[in-house]
């Protein structure tokens, strides 16, 4: 659990130029996982669930700070 909180904690740091880059370097970290996993199974086939979850959480802060800047 902790994991999660540093991920989430790390994020109140970036900007938003920040957070889309890291959107899509982690989108094509994505993309080669699972062709890598569509040809021969994974080590460990969790770690393509926890990246998309990570993306999503990504997205949910870049929305989180637009809305800041659109309010101010």
């Amino acid at each position: 659990m902790s994991k999660k909180i540093d991920f989430i904690n790390s994020l109140k740091d970036l900007n938003e130029n920040d957070l889309k880059a890291r959107i899509q370097e982690d989108e094509q970290r994505l993309k080669k996982l699972e062709f890598a996993h569509a040809i021969s199974p994974l080590e460990n086939p969790m770690s393509v669930r926890s990246l998309r979850k990570d993306i999503a959480r990504l997205k949910t802060a870049l929305v989180q700070k637009q809305a800041v800047a659109v309010k101010a």
